[in-house]
């Protein structure tokens, strides 16, 4: 199987302790300059694009990341973790879990995908 769970560390261990720690600027030092994120389906592109998010989306509402499983399938790796802060929580579960899907080039981030999933019923690891 291509798809391991992992220990969190390096560049994605550094993102999520910024995200934690709210510190922007500890945040975009873990992007590449042209990195893109993909958060509620809407794509983020460029340095500046990307910090506004972070300002206003992760820093300003507080989120936090508390991971719950970490695996690398081909060098990507996927986080799912469950996320709190002070964001509109309106249709919302209780426990939020998200998957957060990272490429990783040169030791920083290049692409981050955010998406709240649901189990799938092809999915062998829930057959």
């Amino acid at each position: 199987m291509t798809t391991t769970e992992i220990s969190l560390d390096g560049v994605v261990a550094e993102h999520l302790r910024a995200v934690n720690a709210f510190d922007t600027d500890a945040v975009m030092a873990t992007f590449a300059p042209d990195a893109y994120v993909n958060d509620n389906r809407r794509e983020i592109r460029g340095a500046q694009a990307v910090r506004r998010w972070v300002e206003k989306e992760l820093v300003g509402d507080h989120v936090t990341v508390d991971p719950v499983t970490v695996l690398d399938h081909y060098g990507d790796i996927i986080v799912r973790g469950r996320y709190d802060g002070d964001y509109d929580k309106s249709n919302l579960p209780g426990e939020l879990i998200m998957s957060s899907y990272f490429s990783i080039r040169a030791g920083k981030i290049v692409s981050l995908t955010v998406i709240r999933n649901q189990p799938s019923e092809y999915d062998q690891a829930t057959a």
